[in-house]
């Protein structure tokens, strides 16, 4: 697929390109759209939540991403034109494509792929190259080592691989956590940058028993924090690992160890960067989600900026937050390597005196591909080509999964777990990775690996009543909807089929979901057991790897059934994190 050139004259706005980059797009590929002017004397460079996704794709954002009392109709929580016109992008051009979901297809056809490590690699080249020597610096927020099956069946190897060769200095983490110790410390023995985590800590039998730590006396698992000479200035960046992991993931990868968002020992770490290292700025690396780290970003003071990952939000500006030293910067990066985001700023001595900051679309296609990137991609891949290469299906609608609530590639999972495992009720977790496949497409094992990779990919059936189901969906809801930030795991809704039932988001708990019903217009039962499907639960599963649920029933050639997530909605028809 090849970008229509003119199509690039109609870019403007978030990232404020110049009529001499716009001039230069008419060109073959030509990183010069790129070209920023230069500002300060400080360019931090922040990718987060790649998801292993090595190759150029597509990645559809959300038509629905709801916020809920503060955030209502505020960043991140805009989609569509609402998000244009807070933005100021230009509809139907290449930024509205790379933002919005707003006429996807069509503009996927126009504008092509975005991101790939190989095209990657050259902008950030290009970008380091413009500033000069020890003034950039490369960071990485997390979720890099998962989404893919060549990242899963290396348990993340793979992807220490392109990162050094990418050049990322420092990293925090998320999905790395559910290879287990063993593979997360091997991997990290690997890695040529620093790994950061100032929120993780031994447990207090794990310390007791002297387990590996980065700070034996304090329990401290992992390095909280570097400082870095950068422009000829002292820049702090501290790391903020997931906080949940031990929830949202199996216990069993991380028993030693406890997380949290820990903003008192934050607090911490600041005021020491701060008063006694006289650092010059800081910088949180951070995976909380962009809802955690604006409510964090009020209650600890000392940090300039927040390079926030995990909910896979691109938001084009930062969101300046107010708090008793000032103010912070907010920041979210998106996913699947589409955007990287350039923080440029002008320290003085202990302060930040201004900044720049722009979330650069990776377009694919007016990218040079590096070709040492390309070299290793091509090799890590070879071996993916041997194995999942073949033809399972052809796409026979636009595929994706990021929205609150529903996905036409998440509701083709749960046909595949009633299909096959003869259930009425199927569940599939509201993943926000995952690549969007084009109708028409031809889906192979790698790309349905791509929606499932995970390390407790294990289905299962069980017997559930009425009530329980009602009770899963009230809490997956709630952490979703929550008032409270700190009460937000990041994910979407649990994905339904065999059933509908109407959401009220503005509710309390226990409150927000009603009107169950079946396919046939049953009301759901409190007291009656239903058979039930699904995968990726905390507790050990015997059953097949989904992906391969997945690939039987698409090989059946059973008729993909008709798309509707059969959600109702109910107290939010104006709310601007709604399109349409």
């Amino acid at each position: 697929m090849k970008i229509r050139r003119r199509d690039f004259l109609k870019l403007s706005g978030a990232t404020v390109l110049s009529a001499g980059a716009l001039r230069a797009a008419r060109a073959a590929d030509n990183p010069s759209i790129y070209n920023l002017e230069r500002f300060g004397n400080a360019r931090i460079l922040h990718l987060t939540d790649t998801h292993a996704q090595l190759q150029p794709g597509f990645f559809r954002e959300p038509s629905v991403n709801i916020g809920i009392g503060d955030q209502a109709g505020k960043p991140p929580h805009l989609v569509g034109k609402a998000f244009l016109d807070h933005f100021g992008i230009s509809p139907d051009s290449a930024e509205a494509y790379a933002f919005t979901s707003l006429d996807f297809e069509k503009s996927a056809a126009r504008f092509g792929k975005l991101g790939g490590f190989a095209q990657l690699k050259t902008l950030i080249d290009t970008l380091r190259n413009d500033v000069g020597e020890h003034r950039a610096m490369l960071l990485d927020g997390g979720d890099l080592w998962q989404g893919t099956g060549l990242a899963n069946s290396t348990q993340g190897a793979a992807m220490v691989e392109a990162a050094n060769l990418l050049g990322i200095e420092a990293m925090t983490g998320h999905w790395e956590f559910t290879y287990g110790e063993e593979a997360l410390r091997r991997n990290l023995a690997n890695f040529r940058g620093e790994f950061l985590a100032q929120n993780v800590f031994l447990t207090e039998e794990a310390k007791f028993n002297d387990a590996e730590a980065f700070d034996p006396p304090s329990g401290r698992v992992f390095k909280p924090s570097t400082i870095k000479e950068i422009g000829g200035y002292r820049l702090a960046v501290i790391g903020q690992a997931f906080p949940y992991v031990p929830i949202a993931h199996p216990k069993r990868f991380t028993p030693d160890w406890t997380f949290g968002i820990r903003d008192e020992e934050l607090q911490k770490l600041v005021t020491l960067h701060r008063d006694t290292d006289k650092v010059d700025g800081v910088v949180l690396l951070s995976h909380n989600g962009m809802d955690v780290d604006l409510k964090l970003a009020s209650r600890v003071s000392g940090i300039d900026v927040i390079l926030g990952g995990h909910t896979h939000d691109a938001v084009p500006q930062p969101v300046p937050v107010q708090n008793s030293g000032g103010a912070t910067l907010v920041t979210n990066a998106g996913s699947n390597g589409k955007f990287l985001a350039v923080l440029d700023l002008d320290l003085a001595r202990g302060r930040l005196k201004d900044y720049r900051y722009r979330l650069l679309p990776v377009y694919s296609e007016l990218l040079k591909p590096d070709a040492a990137m390309q070299a290793l991609v091509d090799r890590l891949h070879a071996t993916v080509t041997r194995t999942w290469a073949d033809k399972v299906a052809t796409a026979d609608r636009l595929l994706y999964r990021r929205d609150n609530f529903s996905g036409s590639m998440d509701q083709l999972i749960c046909d595949a777990l009633r299909s096959r495992l003869d259930a009425e009720i199927a569940f599939s977790p509201g993943f926000r990775w995952g690549t969007t496949a084009l109708a028409g497409q031809p889906l192979t094992m790698e790309d349905l690996l791509a929606e499932t990779a995970i390390t407790y990919p294990e289905t299962y059936v069980q017997a559930m009543t009425g009530a329980q189901i009602k009770d899963v969906l009230e809490d997956v809801c709630d952490n979703l909807f929550n008032a409270d930030p700190y009460y937000q795991q990041g994910g979407d809704m649990v994905r339904v089929r065999g059933l509908s039932y109407t959401c009220a988001p503005t509710q309390a708990i226990g409150r927000r979901i009603s009107e169950l019903r079946l396919d046939d217009g049953r009301a759901l039962q409190a007291a009656k057991r239903y058979k039930v499907a699904g995968w990726a639960s905390v507790n050990p599963q015997a059953g097949k790897p989904v992906w391969d649920v997945f690939a039987d029933h698409l090989r059946s050639g059973e008729t993909m059934l008709p798309y509707g997530n059969g959600v109702t909605l109910k107290g939010v028809d104006s709310n601007p994190g709604i399109a349409g």
